[in-house]
C-alpha cells in the first residue's frame, strides 16, 4: 500500500469513528467528534484528519446501514414536525437546515430553522401570540469574504422535538451564511422542498446551496 493510500485508509477511519460518535452520543459539533476519534485511533497529526464533508458523509452511510426503516420513519417525522413550523412562520420565509434537511441526525437531532426579519421583535411578538415559551442566545456565523455576524437565536421544545430558531436580516436571502460542514453557502431547503422531500422520502436530502 502506497503512502497515499495508508493516508487515505487513515482518514476514512476516522471519518467512521467520528461519524459513529456523532450518532451514539447525539453531538452536532464536528470538529470535536473528530477529535474524539483520533483521541480513540491515537491519530495526532490534524493534516491527517478526515473533512467535515467526509464524516457527514460517512454519518449518512451508517444510518443506511445501520438504522434502518424505523429511522427513516423518524426522519419523516421530524422533517414533518418541521413543514408545520415552517408553515406557521411563513411571513419570515423560514428555511430548514441541519440533521433533519442532510439527514445527519443523532440522538439529540431536533428542528432547526432560519428565519429572515430585519427585526428580531417581529419573530417575539408571533412567539408571544402563539404563547410559546422560549430561551433566548446569540449565534456567531461565517459568511463569504470573512465576513462574521453574530444573530438572534430563540429555542423551544414542540412536544418533545427542540426547535431552533436563528433569526437573519432579509438581505440573507441572497447571502446566506457559510455551511460549518462544507463552507459554502448554505441556502437550506423552504416549505415546498420540505414537503418535496416528504413525500419523496429516504433517509437523506442533497446538500443546498446557494447558486
Amino acid at each position: 500500500m502506497s503512502t497515499r493510500e495508508r493516508i487515505a485508509a487513515q482518514r476514512e477511519r476516522l471519518a467512521y469513528e467520528a461519524a459513529r460518535i456523532l450518532l451514539d452520543q447525539g453531538m452536532e459539533d464536528f470538529d470535536r467528534a473528530r477529535r474524539k476519534a483520533a483521541e480513540r485511533i491515537g491519530v495526532v497529526d490534524r493534516r491527517l484528519w478526515p473533512s467535515n464533508e467526509a464524516v457527514q458523509d460517512a454519518v449518512l452511510a451508517q444510518r443506511r446501514l445501520f438504522l434502518g426503516r424505523a429511522d427513516e420513519e423518524s426522519l419523516r417525522r421530524l422533517r414533518a414536525a418541521a413543514l408545520e413550523a415552517m408553515e406557521q412562520l411563513e411571513p419570515f420565509s423560514p428555511r430548514l437546515v441541519g440533521g433533519a434537511l442532510s439527514g445527519a441526525l443523532g440522538s439529540g437531532s431536533g428542528i432547526d430553522l432560519w428565519l429572515f426579519a430585519d427585526r428580531a421583535e417581529d419573530v417575539i411578538f408571533t412567539l408571544l401570540d402563539r404563547r410559546i415559551p422560549w430561551r433566548e442566545a446569540e449565534r456567531s456565523m461565517r459568511y463569504p469574504g470573512g465576513l462574521r455576524c453574530a444573530h438572534p437565536v430563540f429555542r423551544f421544545m414542540a412536544g418533545d422535538l427542540h426547535v431552533e430558531l436563528v433569526v437573519l436580516p432579509r438581505r440573507a436571502l441572497r447571502n446566506p451564511p457559510l455551511d460549518p460542514v462544507t463552507e459554502r453557502p448554505q441556502r437550506g431547503a423552504d416549505r415546498h422542498e420540505v414537503a418535496r422531500l416528504i413525500s419523496v422520502g429516504g433517509p437523506e436530502a442533497c446538500a443546498a446551496e446557494a447558486p
